[in-house]
């Protein structure tokens, strides 16, 4: 592979002379102009990643290590089920997108310390998702992921579609509506 100074410097046939303008005098410089052509690169094909025997050997070292911080940062240690239910409920409020905090914050406030240790974990579960996904599993445009799917249709992601299926913010995009919700659970 060749450097981009590497091809300044091999496909510089000429030098051009350009004014630089100074308050003593006019002074000229050289600098190299390149002659080949950038632009379409056509049919290079894809990026076929290459790995040496010691990168691979590092990777297999690395790869479950991630995974392990990784489930760590998202499994945080609780001491008791109370503070995991208040943190549950903290990052189902605080998600970012109005509609997901309402939605999920508000279902989270009415429901998450009413839940026991096998629903919590399918909650967190779901929390873990990325907003964009909960709020369109939570708006059934996306259906329930087949890891979270029980086999009676009762688990806790069943039960939000259900829940925000009986439109509990309203019909009507109502600010002092969404600001009252937000008052009374607690998400301003």
């Amino acid at each position: 592979m060749i450097s981009s100074s590497r091809f300044i410097v091999n496909k510089t046939l000429s030098l051009s002379r350009r004014p630089i303008l100074s308050s003593a005098a006019a002074t000229t410089t050289t600098f190299p102009v390149p002659i080949g052509r950038r632009g379409y690169r056509g049919d290079t094909g894809e990026e076929v990643q290459v790995l040496s025997e010691s990168e691979e050997a590092l990777l297999k070292i690395a790869v479950p290590r991630s995974q392990e911080i990784f489930r760590q940062h998202i499994e945080l240690p609780v001491d008791d089920l109370f503070t995991r239910q208040k943190r549950l409920i903290y990052r189902a409020k605080q998600r970012g997108w109005l509609e997901v905090d309402l939605l999920l914050g508000t279902y989270a406030s009415m429901n998450v310390l009413k839940m026991d240790k096998n629903e919590l974990d399918q909650f967190e579960d779901f929390v873990n998702m990325e907003t964009i996904d909960i709020y369109n599993v939570i708006t059934l445009r996306l259906d329930v992921p087949d890891a979270m799917k029980t086999k009676n249709g009762d688990g806790v992601v069943e039960r939000i579609q259900e829940w925000a299926r009986s439109k509990p913010l309203g019909k009507i995009a109502d600010p002092e509506q969404y600001e009252k919700i937000k008052r009374d659970h607690k998400m301003i």
